[in-house]
């Protein structure tokens, strides 16, 4: 699998360039969406871009220690735009079970609105993409997707569990986040597995 593009077109309308352009500086917001988990020193929360950025290399660092092969550049494609619609969706929490209704209703209008602002063949090259990811189907989507909920939790445990207690969220809890990395390949598994040794050491979790 590779990350040609799926579609060409002869641009009219708005100049292409200037359509790119627009859109380039339209998601410069993806750097203010906040997520529920701190950064490491508890400072701040974490936002989108900074989530982004680490899954991306956490990709780069991890690919080879898979049991199975994956096309990296696919996989980082796939995880610079999983999260993109959250310009208009907005972050939702993984635990926050109220939140998590019409969440999916929420993010494919949001998809829509976001990548028709881009020229018609790149639009639905992100859309194809996000949608490849949310599926988890392929195996560069299956690894992204496990990326991002294995930083998710490496995140909550470098910020000595801040979220996990402001929240309430127990260790048996954060399984229904960190079960599909560990089942995805045993070296994800291993990793885990250390994050949940140190943070049982450190007793990272809430009372």
């Amino acid at each position: 699998m590779t990350t040609e593009p799926l579609i060409t077109e002869i641009p009219t309308g708005q100049p292409r360039l200037e359509r790119i352009l627009d859109f380039l500086l339209l998601i410069d917001r993806f750097k203010t969406i906040e997520r529920k988990g701190y950064i490491a020193d508890g400072s701040r929360r974490e936002t989108d871009a900074e989530h982004t950025w680490h899954m991306g290399l956490f990709a780069l660092l991890l690919h080879k220690e898979l049991g199975f092969e994956v096309d990296l550049g696919h996989t980082l494609t796939l995880i610079l735009v999983h999260d993109l619609v959250e310009i208009h969706a907005g972050d939702t929490y993984a635990y926050d079970d109220a939140g998590l209704i019409g969440q999916a209703e929420r993010e494919i209008a949001a998809a829509e609105r976001l990548f028709a602002d881009l020229p018609a063949d790149l639009g639905a090259n992100l859309h194809a993409w996000w949608r490849e990811f949310e599926a988890g189907e392929t195996t560069e989507a299956r690894f992204a997707k496990a990326i991002d909920r294995m930083q998710g939790f490496a995140q909550n445990y470098n910020s000595k569990g801040l979220a996990w207690r402001e929240n309430g969220i127990a260790r048996e809890r954060t399984r229904q986040r960190t079960d599909f990395p560990i089942a995805v390949d045993p070296a994800l598994k291993s990793v885990i597995e250390t994050l949940y040794r140190r943070a049982d050491e450190e007793r990272l979790w809430p009372e």
